[in-house]
């Protein structure tokens, strides 16, 4: 059994060794039907624990180190993805990526944090943490965008920001906050999609959008679950009642108002399936552009300031 198995999966992956063990002695003996009655079982073991994930859970499935990333998405859905560096001021980041694509022929500029699948990738694109000059290489692209008048589709999946000193000596509040600034004012659609790891400001500064979509099995928050019960309660021992409080799935933000849709991904997680977590996102991004495509360039700032401003409440 792969160590990438989570503990809730155990079950269903042994159910499925035990099916291909017996595909295997099928040449010699007539077992289909106990194949057959044994594939029922696990879809059935399968539906009753995705329906049933705790939140906690669902934060685990979305840091699965076989999920699909940003660049897997790029590649699985668009064509003629030309990759793009450097923010012109200090260097480029490889914890993002970006560049015009076509996506069903439609041009666009696409961007997303990437992570590493081992140690040595994982330390090149520094766990998918950006520094100020990714935050102003993605706004970069985003400008460039617009002056060609290419919509924009940011893919999420990171744990935030840098937080180290030389990222704060370089400014990295204020090149997330720019970020927020010009994204939401810029004069072409853009789409957000939650893919993995959605946490706070490092989230955010590639997350304002027209139309914010999240995959089925992702998180989205201020702090994560470990920090969370860290600052509350100076150990990470309730970082399962932290994911509750903080009702940070798609579900709970669709429900919020703070997400727009949810994108189905294959059983069993995205990582089971790349290619048809692609399509499912490919489909609902192509979706959203049509109408957004028809709107006024003028605009996107009174209506980005309107979905925004609707979000939560406050007392006068």
């Amino acid at each position: 059994m792969s160590k990438n198995v989570l503990e809730f999966e155990k079950p269903i992956i042994e159910l499925e060794q035990k099916i291909e063990e017996m595909r295997g002695l099928s040449d010699s003996l007539d077992i289909s039907n106990e194949i057959s009655k044994l594939e029922k079982k696990v879809n059935e073991l399968r539906n009753s624990v995705y329906k049933n994930l705790t939140r906690w859970q669902i934060v685990q499935i979305a840091r699965h180190p076989e999920r699909p990333y940003s660049l897997d998405y790029i590649y699985l859905m668009t064509e003629n993805f030309i990759e793009l560096h450097g923010d012109r001021t200090f260097g480029d980041d490889k914890a993002v990526v970006g560049g015009f694509a076509t996506l069903d022929g439609k041009p666009v500029m696409i961007i997303g944090q990437q992570k590493g699948r081992d140690t040595k990738s994982n330390i090149y694109r520094n766990f998918g943490m950006m520094n100020p000059e990714g935050y102003r290489k993605a706004l970069r692209l985003m400008k460039l965008a617009e002056k060609f008048n290419r919509p924009v589709v940011t893919l999420i999946d990171t744990p935030g920001a840098n937080p180290g000193m030389e990222a704060e000596e370089r400014g990295q509040a204020e090149a997330i906050a720019k970020n927020i600034e010009e994204m939401s004012r810029l004069k072409v659609p853009i789409i957000v999609s939650i893919i993995g790891e959605g946490a706070s400001g490092g989230a955010f500064g590639i997350g304002v959008g027209d139309r914010v979509l999240m995959l089925e099995y992702c998180w989205y928050s201020v702090i994560s679950p470990e920090s969370c019960s860290s600052i509350l309660f100076r150990s990470w021992e309730y970082k399962e009642q932290a994911a509750e409080a903080l009702k940070l799935t798609a579900n709970d933000l669709v429900e919020h108002k703070i997400v727009d849709r949810i994108v189905q991904e294959p059983q069993g997680g995205a990582h089971r399936n790349h290619r048809q977590a692609a399509d499912f996102l490919k489909e609902a991004i192509l979706e959203e552009l049509k109408p957004l495509e028809k709107i006024d360039p003028g605009k996107f700032l009174d209506l980005r300031t309107k979905k925004y401003s609707a979000m939560g409440y406050w007392e006068g």
